[in-house]
């Protein structure tokens, strides 16, 4: 009889240890679901924070690489009162060296040359002095292949839009005047 009322006793006492420990596992596990929620709420926040300056980084280069005279004065103006003193003063500062940097003249030429260079201030322009068929091999000879059959591309395009803008007049065919 006691060895039967020890063996109850220790299964009870076994199950109820099973029973304590699943219980604070499930209570481990909810814990740590919970931690993990904050913690994905926490960077969500702030990646809707590096997702927005991100935007504005980007919609600023773009008002950059815009030529001064497509830039609203306005909005320039309104930016301006609604900076900090500190920064005025940079905004100023900036302002003048990008005024330095300035295309050299109105010429269609300088202001792409102006663009690209803004872009990519690595970008270089061979010195092409000679008539058109020998500035031509300069530039081939000073290209890579895929950027020569690049350009090639490109002139094929540029001399079809001419032919386009300036098309040769029908010749007509002569109409025998009837006899009469």
């Amino acid at each position: 009889g006691l060895s039967s009322l020890s063996v109850s006793c220790r299964s009870a006492w076994g199950r109820k240890a099973a029973l304590s420990t699943l219980s604070i596992l499930v209570a481990l596990l909810i814990a740590g679901q919970a931690v993990t929620i904050y913690f994905v709420y926490q960077q969500s926040g702030q990646i809707s924070k590096l997702t927005r300056t991100s935007q504005n980084l980007q919609l600023e280069a773009l008002q950059r690489k815009l030529p001064s005279s497509a830039k609203p004065m306005n909005k320039i103006k309104m930016a301006m009162v609604n900076t900090p003193l500190v920064m005025r003063d940079v905004a100023f500062a900036s302002s003048v060296a990008k005024m330095d940097t300035a295309p050299a003249s109105n010429k269609t030429e300088d202001q792409v040359k102006h663009l690209l260079l803004q872009a990519d201030s690595r970008k270089t322009f061979p010195e092409l002095k000679d008539n058109l068929m020998d500035n031509l091999k300069t530039l081939k000879n000073t290209m890579t292949d895929m950027d020569w059959k690049s350009f090639e591309g490109w002139m094929h395009k540029w001399l079809l839009f001419e032919m386009a803008k300036n098309p040769k007049p029908k010749e007509r065919k002569a109409i025998p005047a009837e006899k009469g």
